[in-house]
């Protein structure tokens, strides 16, 4: 009945219920919105796709294919619920975070994404994170960090929307290739799937930062997770997998970790290009052998972000630097508690963490723009 992707049940049944068979269901649904608009711009040339996308995310709907338009007439209007005051402040927090928010989003957030071999495949298929781990993490730090707000019409509305785009575009490519296994992943890109990410950028993103000490309150990530509500439903995920509350959240992330199989051979090769990506792309000798003589405190940071269980499964090394991450803990819970009572510090942490996210998302695309176009082809698929 479901992909055998989806396993431990009868398990799962016992503790979270008729949830478990919804969730077995939205494995096999999509995005129809976005699935019949990249349809209706098949036959286009890439730069006449590329076009009328940028026409519609201009509100210019003359001349749009149907189906193009009727995503974006769907997308002019944010949902009754959705508080931009509240989704400002939970930009605001992860803004805050930093250096540590960077390194909380690749060592955990994209990491713990890879480890779902499922959910993995588009990616690994795609081949792009073995070839260029750095410009994968700027793209997803420019897609997590936007100098605006999700209102219609603002940098992270057309970044959410753009990636709604490409994710489709990438789903109607997997399905017609002979490589996808539909009866073991289900639909690519699906419905549980795209709400695992919003919970990545949200959920284990706050958790991430718990880890390092940082004092998050509820209603605080519960702002986060309001940002990622309206971003998901911006990105097309259905709304009954938009969590509104830190318990919600907590328990739909437990449903997706218990009832996926152990990260895979792609797994492991996806999260050792993200980890030992600027040893792979140092450009002098200098650079490279700096990254080498990191290279053992990234592990024993990644290992602590994500635990012993992920980490082994994955093949990371058990540094000795996997212990110094803990004592970071207690030294910025401990800074944070004397620095949290001085005047201006939340102002000056926010704009010394615009700084950070803005060289964070542009590091690795060597001046270019992240536009998170329309694939023409997907290379090892």
């Amino acid at each position: 009945m479901f992909p055998t992707r989806f396993v431990h049940l009868e398990q799962a049944r016992r503790r979270f219920g008729p949830r478990v068979d919804r969730m077995g269901v939205l494995l096999g649904a999509t995005d129809p919105l976005a699935d019949a608009a990249v349809e209706a711009l098949a036959n286009r040339t890439p730069d006449e796709r590329e076009r009328l996308v940028d026409q519609a995310l201009r509100g210019d709907l003359r001349s749009l294919p149907t189906e193009v338009r009727s995503l974006r007439e769907t997308l002019s209007a944010l949902p009754f619920w959705a508080d931009l005051d509240r989704a400002r402040r939970g930009g605001q927090l992860l803004l805050k975070s930093g250096f540590f928010g960077g390194i909380v989003l690749g060592f955990r957030s994209l990491v713990a994404g890879y480890c779902s071999p499922a959910g993995n495949k588009p990616l690994a298929f795609s081949g792009r994170l073995r070839e260029a781990a750095p410009r994968r993490l700027s793209e997803t730090s420019r897609f997590v960090y936007q100098p605006g707000s999700f209102a219609p019409g603002a940098p992270g509305w057309v970044a959410a929307a753009r990636v709604r785009l490409m994710h489709a575009q990438i789903r109607r490519m997997l399905r017609s290739s002979p490589r996808w296994n539909a009866a073991a992943w289900g639909e690519p890109i699906n419905q549980v799937d795209m709400g695992g990410t919003t919970l990545l950028f949200s959920l284990a993103l706050v958790d991430g930062l718990r880890m390092f000490g940082f004092r998050i309150e509820r209603d605080e990530c519960e702002d986060v997770l309001h940002l990622w509500r309206i971003g998901g439903w911006i990105l097309g995920v259905d709304p009954e997998l938009l969590c509104a509350t830190e318990p919600e959240a907590r328990i739909l992330w437990e449903l997706l970790e218990s009832t996926q199989e152990p990260p895979d051979a792609d797994s492991a090769a996806l999260a050792a290009a993200l980890v030992e990506g600027p040893v792979h792309e140092a450009r002098t000798p200098e650079e490279r052998a700096r990254a080498e003589r990191f290279l053992p405190v990234a592990y024993g940071i990644a290992r602590y972000l994500v635990g012993d269980r992920y980490a082994d499964a994955l093949g990371y090394p058990r540094t000795p630097w996997r212990f110094a991450a803990p004592a970071l803990r207690t030294l910025i819970s401990g800074t944070g508690r004397l620095v949290g009572r001085l005047p201006g510090v939340d102002r000056l942490a926010l704009e010394a963490g615009v700084r950070y996210w803005h060289r964070a998302a542009t590091a690795g695309l060597a001046g270019a723009e992240a536009r998170f176009e329309l694939p023409s082809r997907m290379r090892h698929a």
